[in-house]
Formats: C-alpha cells, structure tokens, sequence
C-alpha cells in the first residue's frame, strides 16, 4: 500500500471519528497523542498535521475517498469507518449520514458492504450485553465522590486478590489477540471485553455497574474508544498488516502477529486501576484515576512483552464465531 493511500484511510478514519459532532476535547488530544505516537511508523506521512486538517475542514473526506482507486482498499476505508462509528454503540444518525455519503464517494453498492454491515450489527448488539444497561437509573458521575453513592445491589462476591489478578490477565491476553487479528472487525471486540473485564471486577467487590457508567469509567481513567480503535488500525495500516485487496487479505495471522499486542497494557492497567477503585469505595477524583492509569502502563508494557508469544498463540486460535462467541460469553 502506497504513502498516499495509508494517508486517505486515514483521513477517512478520522472523519469517521468525529462524524458524530460529539467527541470531547479530551478524546481529541487522545487522537492527537496518537497521531504523534504513529508518526514514527510512517514519517511521511505528518500524521499530526492530517488530524489538524481534518478538524479545521482543509480536507474532505469525499477527497480521501477519490484518492482511492483499487476497489478492494475502497472497501477497506469503508470497512474501517464503521468499525470507527459502532466502536462506541449504535450509531447515530449523523453517523449513519456520514457513512451513506461515503458509500457513495467511494462508489461501493450496498451488495459490496452488505455481509460485513451485518456483521459488524451483529458485534455492537452482543456488545450490549457486555453489561446491563440501566433502566430508568439517574445519571451518576464516575470519578468523583458522587460515584460512592451509586447504588449497590447484591452480596459481595468472595473473590481473592489472585483470582482477580487472573481474570484481568486473561482478559488482557485476549484483548491483545484481538488487537493482532489481521480483520478490519476484530479490534471493535476489545471495547465490549474491557467493559466486561470492569464489571466483574466492580461485581466482585459487590458492585453491579451499568454500561453507562462502565464506559464514563473508561473514559475517566483517559481510554477513548474511538481513539483506542483508530491507534490500534494505524499501527496495522501502517505497519502492512491489514487490508483487503482484489478480494484477499493482506497479512494474515502470521504476520501479524510478529507485532506487538499494545491492547494488552492498556487491558491490564484499566483491570488494575479498577480493582483499586472499587476496593477503595469509588471516590477517585477522575485526576487520580488518570494517573493511576499512567503509573499502571508501564510495568503492564513490560508485562506485554513477557506474554507476547501466549498473546500470538491465542490470536492463532481466534475466528470470527469464537470473537462472537466471547463477548457474549466472557474471557
């Protein structure tokens, strides 16, 4: 794949990510952080200045789209949007907007996108069932002491320290192998399994937490979806590891895997920060919970590279059911 062709997926991934109108500021310094931290990867490419453009409209994506000519990267950059839209839920309907429109821009017929729209629906719906959504409960913010009076239901479960550690590395062990799959789909998983991940933790020190607040947890703690989901596609385009062309995949689970699974840290950290939260009575200012976090990522890099080859071991045994299959099911 060429510079220039990384570059318009690219830019279509990130128009993708502020289609919705919604993304805070603190989510787009997170797109920001990622640009600089890709730029490593492709240099000619000036991913921080892409970012600045695609913010201030000096480029379109209609442009990125008619930059794209090989049919089967039109359908990558199509692919990679709506792994972009659903990452964070169903989409809304400027996001949907945004998608018809690119469609069309990238001259794809609802017979090319059908299957993997399908596909993708069906991963956002299991996704819903990572965590209870909550029904008629008041908002509560996460990250303040207002979170200690989010309402408890339930005994505590008698989960030990070890017990709990293993959960949250099996979950980061999956979270890795999901991040290494070659599919444009597979890294759309890694959202709802951490969602798992913080329930059972905040169920284990009998907390039962709904979606909502699940997610402002993750997002307290400085893990954007979408961000999250757009650094781990650029470091596959860019890397040459992802891609559909003239109908087969570029890479594949062997190559692939000789990258590093950097979902794995962030897994780990985010399990870790929440066994410290909810062991600790829910009443980290959101400040705390983000250096919390940053403190975590560095011994839970280190901890990625000791796991590496178990990483590339489960990512060979993955396929589209069993991904299905464990985030309705568990880790």
């Amino acid at each position: 794949m060429q510079l220039d062709q990384q570059q318009a997926i690219l830019t279509i991934a990130l128009f993708a990510a502020f289609a919705d109108g919604h993304k805070g500021d603190s989510e787009r310094e997170e797109i920001r952080r990622i640009a600089q931290s890709l730029a490593h990867d492709a240099p000619a490419i000036d991913l921080p200045r892409l970012v600045q453009d695609v913010l201030l409209q000096r480029t379109s994506a209609q442009a990125a789209a008619t930059a794209l000519a090989e049919p089967g990267l039109r359908q990558l950059a199509y692919e990679m949007a709506v792994c972009v839209c659903d990452v964070d839920g169903r989409q809304t309907e400027a996001e949907r907007a945004f998608l018809a429109q690119l469609k069309d821009w990238l001259q794809l017929g609802d017979g090319d996108t059908a299957a993997f729209e399908q596909q993708a629906d069906a991963l956002v719906e299991v996704a819903e069932r990572a965590a209870p959504i909550a029904r008629g409960l008041a908002p509560v913010a996460v990250g303040t002491a207002a979170a200690a009076a989010l309402p408890v239901r339930g005994a505590a479960a008698q989960v030990s320290d070890a017990e709990l550690d293993k959960s949250i590395l099996n979950y980061a062990l999956l979270c890795g192998a999901l991040e290494l799959l070659p599919q444009s789909w597979a890294s759309m998983a890694i959202i709802p399994m951490q969602v798992k991940m913080v329930y059972a933790v905040g169920k284990a020190h009998g907390v039962e937490l709904d979606q909502g607040h699940i997610k402002d947890f993750i997002a307290a703690a400085g893990v954007g979806m979408a961000s999250q989901y757009i650094e781990q596609f650029g470091r596959k385009l860019l890397g040459g590891l992802l891609g559909k062309v003239a109908g087969r995949t570029i890479g594949g689970i062997g190559q692939a895997a000789t990258g590093m699974a950097f979902s794995f840290a962030t897994t780990y950290a985010l399990g870790q920060v929440a066994k410290r939260y909810y062991a600790g009575g829910r009443v980290m200012s959101t400040a705390v919970l983000r250096e919390s976090f940053q403190s975590m990522l560095g011994p839970a890099k280190d901890l990625q590279a000791q796991y590496l080859p178990q990483i590339r071991e489960k990512a060979a045994t993955l396929d589209a059911a069993k991904v299905m299959s464990m985030v309705r099911g568990g880790a």
